[in-house]
């Protein structure tokens, strides 16, 4: 069995350029999520939910439209970064944040009825992605949600003059083959027209 606490140097090398100075200006571009309301009312629409994680949850910007919904309990945000953290804090206060590498996720198995990401997957090195995907998987009792960019192969893109920094993948079929268990039940697209980013999101469900 893979240890969860076990990580490798690029693996380091990344987190710890999310949680410096790289990542602080990242937190700082982007604080408009204003557009994004539509989609989790749409997604989370007569899906029975309580306990909500986010890997990688920045200022809150998804968190704050399932946190203003009464019906979720607990509304729990990972980040490495202080600064987001602290913007969490701030922009929604009912929310819990947790300071942790997505790949040693402190949390029980299946804490959660949904585990998700948006834009965290294609930050992740080859020799990580397994674990992160992993612990979304193991700390969700029922749904997992990634919205990432797509590719049909590992495809990495230049970003922001970091090596190894982004990658493409088809991660709705990554998570399928790396866990049996679950099945894909929705799919979509989140273009720049409606304020998004040319996302692919992937909805999957644990039988």
């Amino acid at each position: 069995m893979t240890d969860r606490a076990s990580t490798t140097p690029e693996a380091r090398r990344l987190e710890g350029l999310w949680s410096g100075d790289f990542g602080d200006d990242y937190v700082d571009r982007n604080t408009d999520f204003s557009h994004r309301r539509a989609f989790w009312a749409s997604a989370l629409r007569e899906r029975r939910m309580t306990r909500v994680l986010e890997v990688g949850c920045n200022i809150g910007g998804n968190l704050e439209w399932i946190a203003d919904d009464a019906a979720y309990r607990l509304v729990v945000g990972v980040d490495v970064n202080t600064r987001a953290l602290r913007g969490l804090r701030t922009r929604v206060p009912s929310a819990r944040a947790v300071e942790s590498p997505a790949r040693a996720l402190p949390f029980r198995d299946r804490a959660f009825d949904l585990v998700f990401t948006m834009g965290v997957l294609i930050h992740q090195p080859d020799d990580t992605l397994s674990q992160v995907m992993g612990e979304m998987v193991r700390c969700s009792r029922r749904w997992v949600l990634c919205g990432e960019y797509f590719a049909p192969e590992p495809t990495e893109v230049a970003y922001r003059s970091q090596e190894g920094a982004l990658f493409k993948r088809d991660y709705g079929r990554l998570f399928c083959e790396a866990s049996p268990d679950l099945t894909m039940t929705d799919t979509g697209f989140l273009s720049r027209r409606d304020g998004w980013d040319d996302v692919t999101w992937w909805l999957l469900e644990r039988r």
